[in-house]
């Protein structure tokens, strides 16, 4: 299979790598910076689970592919940001092929609609990643957890030729690579974990055990619990076991958890705060709710969005005195 990964960044650069180095076929869609980089250094994972050191890997610029649109993937996975998805799509729109199929490792659910109604849903296959990733200063891949696992299905759950394929090559890589029957039911799950943990550690600036020392583990409950009633009211109710998992998580003592959203705020960085916490509230059947303990996290994320681009204009405004 001829694999094209957009971006090498933390999460193409890990499961890219990966694939790479096991012997795939594997083509990184690349930004001029980011190709320049890698020519000096290679593409190199630090990782518990083992570390990387490859040579700079095969890559093309998105003005490149348009010239060789002649040429499709099999496989395109895509990790990016979900601000980032609309310039994304535009830039690998030339590899897809009639038999292409899509792979997004992004989280919630609104991406899937906007590739199905830039590509057709036939393309589209749900997916989602377990891991945390970053990249360092110097380009580093840094694998920051014991976890690295993908998940990936049809959105239909059936089982084919394709998913089969797959299977086939994430086989001898260095990640957990599972093909999943409920992938949907998989990605709600998460989506309601990520949600949660996002809402209460952006709206309270503090780890889970901060909070949890504070006695207000019964606030992160009560997020959690809405965002479980909104996937219940969607069709898909959260395991017990996986909501389990979830409360003990989000209720851990002394837990130094923050989501990676807090982080971008903490750094003055755009998020994601329409696609993981407005388009969760966007699909519950209870509308303006004023007692919504998400609708005040959205509302306080969209708030620092606001800031953040007056910040900006003020900056310009400065610059252009």
């Amino acid at each position: 299979m001829r694999f094209l990964i957009v971006g090498a960044g933390a999460l193409g650069g890990y499961f890219g790598g990966r694939l790479l180095e096991a012997g795939q076929d594997v083509t990184f869609l690349l930004r001029p910076r980011r190709a320049a980089q890698l020519e000096k250094t290679g593409l190199i994972i630090k990782s518990t689970l083992g570390d990387v050191a490859l040579p700079p890997p095969p890559y093309v610029l998105a003005e490149d592919l348009v010239k060789r649109s002649g040429v499709p993937f099999d496989v395109i996975i895509v990790g990016c940001k979900a601000y980032d998805l609309g310039q994304t799509m535009e830039s690998f729109a030339a590899a897809v092929g009639p038999d292409t199929v899509i792979l997004p490792l992004l989280n919630g659910m609104r991406h899937l609609d906007q590739l199905s109604q830039r590509f057709g849903q036939k393309h589209v296959l749900g997916g989602q990643c377990l891991i945390s990733a970053a990249l360092n200063p110097d380009g580093i891949v840094m694998h920051l957890n014991d976890t690295h696992g993908l998940s990936f299905g049809e959105l239909n759950g059936s089982n084919t030729d394709r998913i089969d394929a797959l299977k086939a090559a994430f086989a001898d890589a260095r990640f957990d690579g599972k093909a999943s029957a409920i992938i949907l039911q998989e990605m709600w799950e998460k989506w309601v974990f990520i949600a949660s943990a996002a809402s209460i550690t952006c709206l309270m600036r503090a780890t889970v055990g901060d909070i949890v020392s504070a006695g207000a583990s019964d606030i992160v409950l009560s997020i959690f619990e809405e965002g479980s009633a909104i996937a219940l009211q969607n069709g898909f109710a959260l395991r017990p076991a996986v909501a389990e998992r979830g409360r003990s998580i989000l209720t851990a003592i002394g837990s130094p958890l923050t989501a990676s959203m807090f982080k971008d705020i903490a750094r003055g960085a755009p998020i994601e705060a329409d696609h993981i916490i407005g388009d969760l509230l966007g699909r519950s059947a209870v509308k303006n709710n004023g007692l919504s303990l998400l609708r005040v996290a959205y509302a306080h994320l969209k708030i620092y969005e606001v800031k953040r681009a007056r910040g900006a204009a003020e900056a310009v405004s400065l610059l252009s005195v």
